[in-house]
This record gives structure tokens, sequence and C-alpha cells, in this order.
């Protein structure tokens, strides 16, 4: 009778140092968890200091309308039939087109206003706002287009810097007969920057709602963001003390951080990226070569894309509008010329 095979023991649980290792990683993840939940619900978030409210900020040329909800700062020049409507980027305000608009309204009709999370325009915070996110980039084209109806503007040219330049394409893919034509400068189309779908729940918890502003806190606040505002120029040596304080000011407001953070985990419905096609409208892309926010190559490929013209500023950067203003203003009245050649005023 052939011999049995032998069967191997019954492997035994880890003895020893072996399994005390194991129960001290698991305890350590577990503590690293609670830490991770728990710690930035009791981090100290300590008020804003000397935070006033919007209007308290205002100057003379500002003026307040009434948008779906919301009260939108916004500054008006001109009284032509002829519109333009200015878009900011991320972390400016109308204050950047201040050039712009004065120069603009020789020729028509320029608004500019502050988009929701930025400069003096009221900023509700989660629970405090009926209807869509005003944070998201769809509902602020939407805006846009609402705020036109609030002044009594039937078209308009939409000219979009930066971020505002991905909402100006927004605006123009969903209200095709309210945009007149584009000036998409240095446009954040192809690469937004804007939080990762994925990431985004994660920092709509209650634990990065908490932390998150003051992360926002220290990137814009103090050298940082005087660094952050002189990268943006070829020459960071040309901002002057003046624009340092424009950009600074809307900071004062009560309650900037919290409300520019939920700018950054608002819903993204609409890519701008895939809505170029949907763009009819004539087109003018305006870009710097020295732009390190947005390179060149990118605002060249908006332009070849959308079968635009491109206006390429040498040795300029981020911001054409206020490092070059007299070119700038001299590449806008071109573009509405030729829209008034082609299509009447």
């Amino acid at each position: 009778m052939p011999a049995r095979p032998e069967t191997a023991p019954p492997r035994r649980p880890p003895r020893g140092p072996a399994r005390r290792t194991r129960r001290t990683v698991a305890a350590a993840l577990i503590v690293a968890l609670l830490a991770a939940l728990v710690v930035p619900l009791l981090w100290p978030v300590p008020p804003l200091p000397d935070a006033v409210e919007a209007a308290e900020l205002a100057g003379p040329e500002s003026r307040f309308v009434e948008v779906e909800g919301i009260t939108y700062h916004y500054r008006l020049e001109g009284d032509d039939p002829c519109a333009v409507l200015f878009l900011h980027g991320f972390g400016a305000s109308l204050f950047s087109w201040r050039e712009s608009v004065a120069d603009a309204s020789a020729r028509c009709t320029a608004v500019a206003f502050d988009r929701p999370a930025f400069g003096l325009t009221e900023r509700p915070l989660d629970g405090e706002w009926e209807g869509p996110n005003p944070y998201s980039p769809t509902t602020q084209a939407d805006h846009a287009i609402a705020l036109m109806d609030a002044l009594g503007i039937e078209r308009a040219v939409l000219v979009g810097h930066s971020a505002g330049g991905a909402i100006a394409v927004i605006a123009a893919a969903r209200h095709p007969e309210r945009v007149r034509g584009l000036v998409l400068e240095a446009p954040a189309v192809l690469s937004s920057g804007g939080t990762p779908r994925l990431v985004r729940p994660l920092l709509a918890t209650p634990q990065a709602r908490r932390v998150g502003p003051l992360v926002l806190r220290r990137t814009l606040g103090g050298t940082r963001g005087e660094e952050l505002v002189r990268a943006a120029w070829a020459d960071p040596d040309a901002v002057s003390a003046e624009t340092i304080e424009g950009y600074r000011r809307p900071l004062q407001v009560r309650d900037w951080d919290r409300a520019l953070w939920e700018l950054v985990i608002a819903p993204r419905p609409d890519d701008p990226a895939e809505l170029l096609s949907g763009v009819e409208c004539p087109v003018l892309v305006i870009a710097g070569t020295e732009d390190r926010a947005v390179p060149f190559e990118d605002s060249a490929r908006v332009a070849e894309l959308l079968d635009a013209r491109l206006a390429t500023f040498e040795g300029v950067g981020h911001i054409p509008h206020e490092e070059a203003p007299e070119r700038f203003a001299s590449e806008l009245y071109r573009f509405l010329d030729d829209l008034d050649e082609r299509f009447g005023p």
C-alpha cells in the first residue's frame, strides 16, 4: 500500500516580535487616520484681522447691482450701443482693468465687474445662496449675461483674461446670440489650472473647508501674495506699489478666504476646451511671449483652434493689458473696427 504524502502542518499566526510589529503599524495607521479626521476640525482658525464689509472699500467709480440674488460690484464708462464687457482672471478684480475701461470708453460702453470670490462683489458662503453655485464657471458665465440684462446691454464683446477667458468661452458657447465677439487674453482654456475633478470632493469635506482658507491666507497674503503678482509681469521690478496695493485691497473684505475656497471646490460642468468648437463669433487672441502662467504656446493653440488672429506681445508676461496698455487698447480698437466693417455697428 503506497505511503500517504505528508500533509504540511497549518500555518500559525506570527508570534513574538513580528506580531507586535504588525500591531504597532496598524495602531499607527489608525492614529494617523483619526488625526487626519479630527485635528483639522480642532485647528484654531483666527479671524481675519481688520476685516470690513465690501461696501466700505468702494470708490467713487464703484457701482452695485443685484444679479440673480447676488450684489455685483462693477464699473461702467461710456454711453454707446457698442459694448465691451471685461472679465478678470484668478486673484484679480476690476481694478486690473482700470486703464482698459478708460481707454475703451472712448470707443464704446465699457463695463468691468468683480466675479464672485473677488473684489467687492458679494461672497455668499455654503448654504447662503439659492439656485446654481455662483462660484461655478458655468454659473459665472450665465451671470455675466444676466449682468448685461441688468445694465440694458443687448450684445457685447467679451474680453476675458486668463480664467476670465475660460468663462468668456463658456458664455459665448452657451449664449451665442448675446456675444458679438471674443478677445481672449492669455486664456486659461487648454489647461485651466482648476482643481482636478477627483480631488474636489475631498476639498469639500468639513476638515478641508476649515483648513483650506488658512492655506489661501498664507498663499495670497503678505509677501507671498506680492511675489505672485510680480511674477505675472515679464519684469517683476516694473510692478508699482499702487498695483500691489490694488491687488491686495480686496483681501480686507470679510470672509474673502472662505469664499475663495468655495470657488476652488466649485463644480465645473463645462470644459471650455471642449466648447471651443461651439464658438461662432469672431475671436482675437492676445498673448505675451514671456507668460509664465499660461504658456504662449497654449494661447497660440487656442487661436489656431478658433481660426482667430493672434496678437503676439513680445517681451510681455501674463497681463498684457497692464504691462502694455497702449498696445492692448490698439489691438482692441482694431478688433472692434473689424467687427464694424464685417457686421456693422
